[in-house]
């Protein structure tokens, strides 16, 4: 069964086209080493709540969108041995030294995956 990395983010708004640059060179190395995509969303129709919402989750300042990924991979095992190889590459590891986002406050995990209807 597939498994699935999500993530959660607030970026810049002036950010966009150097974040849109970040996830086109860093995609490809993680399909290299097993994923079978890297889908990356920027903030289109994304309310405040009142209890919980996305902007709250990620302390989004105004002049910051959210942006809503995933990584599918064919299984857990995958994955593990895929994550390690993408965070031993160098070029990542450059690429992740130069975040166009505040790191703190990414929400990530692992999921396994429910219904895939």
């Amino acid at each position: 069964m597939e498994y699935v990395d999500g993530f959660v983010a607030a970026v810049p708004k002036e950010n966009k086209a150097l974040y849109r640059e970040h996830v086109l060179k860093i995609a490809p190395v993680f399909k290299q080493h097993g994923a079978l995509s890297v889908i990356e969303c920027w903030e289109d129709d994304v309310s405040e709540g009142q209890l919980t919402s996305f902007p709250q989750a990620v302390m989004k300042k105004e002049d910051e969108c959210v942006v809503f990924s995933w990584i599918t991979w064919p299984s857990k095992d995958v994955r593990d041995a895929g994550m390690k190889a993408v965070f031993d590459d160098e070029m990542i590891q450059l690429e992740m030294a130069a975040m166009p986002f505040d790191t703190k406050r990414l929400i990530y995990g692992g999921f396994k995956v429910l219904v895939d209807e």
